[in-house]
């Protein structure tokens, strides 16, 4: 049975200071043990209840993503779901993410670089080629960060099984800029994914038949050979692995400056 005395008291406490107390910090560990048997509803339901409404999920629209998007749809309907448009996706995960809108009925928010696309690229050129790490922070990190600013937590569709650097995920954990961060997907397998999928019939991003099994932005998304993990297509022939929403994350260090950006 999960405890609630836990719950309650996460929500007493509140994210309004960067430093945690150890007695708290020791509540959300033993609260994301306590979720590790919880159903992706429960986990929803409560961080709505908690945190609501100053709570949001980011996704970014690939087939992996459509359990998590269609059981929010179900459960916390009015969560709001943000989508990185960083100008250089595929034009299929764009329509993608159209159609699950329409079906799902999801309160999806675009964020955009500060200088939108046309000026990223005026100042900034192939900057994925370049420095690709920039890249993604100013595409993905700094937006993220100016609308996560007012919030208490995020909501994100990550799980375990996807890469080595994912593999120690938490249920619920909390950034160093105060920000809570729940991970309901955690526990989830390949196959659970893909059973959720055929079990409710839901649709597949176009480019999965091509063999893009996670899609990115498209100069840094090739198709997965065989044999490779599922995310191995992503910033192929380089050591880059994460955009950096989930390494440092929400009041991540900025890589160009070396400082962190925080809103605390």
């Amino acid at each position: 049975m999960l405890a609630t005395a836990r719950r309650a008291s996460l929500t007493a406490t509140g994210p309004e200071s960067s430093t945690v107390p150890s007695e708290e910090t020791s509540d959300i560990f033993t609260l994301s043990s306590d979720f590790e048997t919880a159903s992706v509803e429960e986990i929803l339901r409560w961080a709505w209840r908690q945190f609501g409404p100053k709570i949001a999920a980011t996704s970014s629209f690939q087939t992996q993503s459509v359990p998590l998007l269609h059981i929010m749809a179900k459960t916390v309907p009015d969560m709001p779901v943000f989508f990185l448009d960083t100008g250089f996706h595929f034009p299929e995960t764009l329509q993608y993410r159209d159609l699950l809108i329409a079906e799902f009925g999801l309160n999806v928010q675009v964020l955009t670089s500060e200088d939108g696309h046309e000026g990223f690229l005026h100042r900034h050129g192939d900057l994925y080629r370049t420095d690709p790490d920039r890249c993604c922070h100013l595409n993905k990190v700094e937006p993220l960060n100016r609308a996560m600013a007012s919030l208490r937590a995020w909501v994100s569709g990550i799980r375990r099984d996807q890469t080595a650097h994912r593999e120690n995920a938490h249920i619920v954990s909390r950034e160093r800029s105060g920000l809570y961060k729940v991970n309901p997907m955690a526990t989830w397998t390949r196959r659970d994914v893909w059973k959720y999928i055929a079990d409710h019939h839901l649709p597949e991003h176009p480019l999965l038949a091509s063999g893009y099994t996670s899609v990115g932005c498209e100069p840094c998304t090739r198709p997965v050979l065989a044999g490779e993990d599922e995310r191995s297509g992503r910033w192929a022939g380089q050591q880059k692995t994460e955009c950096g929403l989930h390494t440092a994350s929400i009041g991540a260090v900025d890589p160009n400056t070396n400082q962190e950006t925080r809103h605390d």
